[in-house]
């Protein structure tokens, strides 16, 4: 079979041949079963933000860049482009070449005509993220960055339908395939942004065909990736099958530090990608029915939720049942953050005023991070002391946090503010009325332990819990709508940097990433001083100032990093999970000689 070589290059210029072809290497008899613990949202890039979602459009949609499957840390390199951007003009322009002939797949939006991926492409998809119409989630990413891109914004603001006809100086396409992306300030993040897939390409038609009220497309995926969504049932079933159109590539990653790394390579180093022919995802909520599916071979790849460690680790290692069965075991420290958060804007909880923080800096004292680890986790988390998790740049392994375990101190201190304890045993507000504060979980085991462990928390000092469950999709929609006094929520990194963590306090990041809906003037001057810096000694100790303001307030109460234990049947090859990709499916392979046992 001939194919196309094209030639990919990294930032230290260093450059391989990659051959690209345009014919289907995937075997549909390969198939890989897969599961979630929780619900996907729907599949607009723009629109979708929880993980599960996230993992469904990075096989469906491709981005500009992406990053190497073995390398750790995680390193960029190019995916529909042909090699990293050239950055010119002291780091504000980027230019991009896109690969030729990359087609999305078939659709009745293109009416018959096969649809080649253009620049033009990724001008629409990233001016959608800041239409006010879609309200994004991701319209961070690019607010406040792209020359004359939030003056279009606030045009749409004013009334007037966003205008996505109409060229603007940052974002340019030179010629058919190549973009041109023009910064008001230095961004030392950008190559990380067009790697995260809110960013991937879209196809107009698709979504003036497709999209809702609210102008997002959840519902008819169409990319250029490997895989194209053949069948959905909402909370329930995912089946993707491999793209016939892809050009797919060879496998040919080099082989780091990890000793896994090199029997990967043996497995892997020179099949036609993709291999798996099809994907079957399903959703199942409960801990232990999804490893019952995995231990009756009816699951070929999940995560080993806290939960169900014992029953399948010994510590960090497989028990020998699972290990002389053949089963894989992918380990390792996420780099994310699982934080408690109240809701700023609530009037029990929230404001910046001294009786206020008072309360949420009691409430973080009375929680034990130890009991989580211990009871909940299983041993398989460690405390987050820094609001940067490990693996991340900017993460200092040094620092620890001032809010301790501490119900003495937590009682003394709403004693003080005036948090009187009634006849009932509850305390009450410093106005003498009620206090009462409503918790937002899950109905899955993980939900309700962290209920049992807020309620020993409340407990301690005489404040009355309530509970309120929600799934998981209807629970991200009132967050972003400010509607929930109080969650535990978590933040895997979408990409390898400080940033994408300090963000999520960032004032105008509320309804978006900003789950405790918090303004806190002096953390945004922090945070809008560092977005201007690259990694360096100077940024870190503006981290370690916004870390301080965290603890002061207390609109959080940081809580753990969670082990990442990702097991695979022995007949799965090549499988590692990756720290920043969701998606691994395109680069791994499935043995049809070999059973699960």
């Amino acid at each position: 079979m001939r194919g196309k070589l094209f030639q990919a290059c990294t930032l230290l210029g260093t450059c391989a041949l990659i051959l690209a072809f345009p014919a289907l290497a995937a075997d549909p008899v390969k198939v890989i079963r897969h599961v979630f613990p929780a619900a996907e949202t729907g599949f607009d890039p723009a629109g979708a933000q929880d993980l599960y979602s996230g993992t469904i459009e990075q096989a469906i949609f491709e981005t500009l860049l992406t990053y190497d499957y073995l390398a750790r840390p995680a390193k960029i390199v190019p995916l529909v482009a042909e090699a990293l951007p050239q950055i010119t003009d002291n780091g504000r322009t980027y230019t991009l070449k896109i690969r030729k002939g990359v087609y999305f797949t078939p659709d009745s939006a293109f009416k018959g005509q096969k649809r080649e991926l253009v620049a033009e492409d990724f001008i629409y998809s990233l001016k959608r993220l800041i239409d006010p119409r879609l309200r994004s989630p991701w319209a961070w990413l690019v607010e406040g960055k792209i020359v004359g891109l939030d003056e279009l914004a606030d045009a749409a603001k004013k009334g007037a339908r966003f205008d996505y006809d109409k060229k603007i100086a940052g974002l340019e396409a030179v010629d058919r395939h190549t973009l041109r992306i023009r910064l008001k300030e230095t961004d030392y993040n950008l190559a990380y942004v067009l790697a995260h897939e809110p960013t991937s390409a879209v196809a107009r038609e698709v979504i003036e065909k497709y999209a809702d009220e609210s102008g997002r497309a959840m519902s008819n995926p169409v990319g250029t990736g490997p895989y194209v969504l053949k069948e959905w049932v909402r909370s329930s079933k995912i089946i993707l099958e491999a793209n016939s159109g892809y050009r797919g590539f060879v496998w040919d990653f080099k082989p780091g530090s990890d000793s896994e790394d090199k029997r990967i390579v043996a497995e892997m180093k020179g099949k036609k990608m993709p291999q798996v022919g099809r994907i079957e995802v399903s959703i199942i909520e409960e801990d232990q029915a999804r490893l019952l599916a995995f231990e009756r071979g009816e699951l070929d790849i999940m995560n080993m939720e806290a939960p169900l460690a014992p029953m399948a680790l010994d510590g960090a290692t497989l028990k020998p049942s699972l290990a002389s069965r053949g089963v894989k075991l992918s380990r390792f420290v996420d780099p994310e953050i699982t934080y408690h958060y109240w809701n700023m804007r609530d009037p029990v909880v929230g404001g910046l005023s001294k009786e206020k923080i008072a309360l949420r800096r009691a409430m973080a004292m009375a929680f034990n991070v130890d009991d989580e680890i211990k009871i909940v986790r299983n041993g398989q988390a460690v405390e987050a002391q820094f609001p940067i998790p490990p693996g991340v740049v900017g993460h200092d392994p040094t620092y620890r946090t001032s809010i301790k375990f501490d119900p003495a101190g937590a009682n003394a201190l709403l004693d003080r503010f005036g948090y009187k304890k009634s006849a009932s045993g509850f305390r009450t507000l410093p106005d003498g009325k009620p206090l009462v504060v409503m918790y937002t979980s899950r109905p899955d085991t993980l939900g309700r332990q962290q209920d049992e462990l807020w309620a020993k928390a409340f407990d301690l000092i005489g404040i009355k819990m309530e509970v309120q469950k929600m799934k998981f999709p209807e629970m991200l929609k009132a967050e972003k709508e400010c509607k929930l006094m109080m969650r535990t929520a978590s933040w895997i990194a979408d990409y390898p940097d400080a940033d994408n963590f300090v963000q999520l306090l960032y004032s105008k990041n509320i309804h978006q990433n900003n789950n405790a809906c918090a303004v806190i003037p002096e953390y945004d001057k922090l945070y809008e001083q560092s977005i201007r810096m690259p990694a360096s000694p100077e940024r870190d100790k503006l981290y370690h100032e916004m870390a301080k303001i965290i603890e002061t307030l207390a609109p959080w109460r940081l809580d753990i990093s969670r082990y990442r234990n990702m097991l695979a049947q022995p007949q799965v090859l090549g499988y590692k999970k990756h720290p920043i990709l969701h998606s691994e499916w395109q680069y791994i392979d499935v043995d049809t000689g070999k059973k699960s046992k």
